[in-house]
């Protein structure tokens, strides 16, 4: 009877917000027992063109660099600033 609990992002996804796309993230937590799925549960976060994604996983941080561009952080602050934020 062992139980094993593993963690994995299982969905990626990007979505356009404004002039620039941010990155959501699911995460599944799924316990088992000798290989039969008891539960999985879900966490997500979103990443935006200003976050630091240092932290992130490699497939994460690869989309960063395609769509967190300079020109998508500049928008994203200009707009910021327009809402007073």
């Amino acid at each position: 009877m062992a139980l094993e609990k593993s963690i994995i992002q299982d969905k990626i996804e990007l979505v356009a917000i404004k002039e620039w796309k941010c990155i959501q993230v699911r995460t599944a937590t799924v316990i088992t027992e000798n290989g039969k799925e008891l539960s999985r549960t879900f966490q997500r976060h979103t990443l935006s063109p200003t976050d630091d994604v240092s932290s992130q996983t490699d497939e994460v941080k690869k989309l960063a660099e395609i769509y967190f561009t300079d020109d998508a952080k500049a928008k994203q602050i200009e707009w910021e600033k327009s809402q007073g934020l």
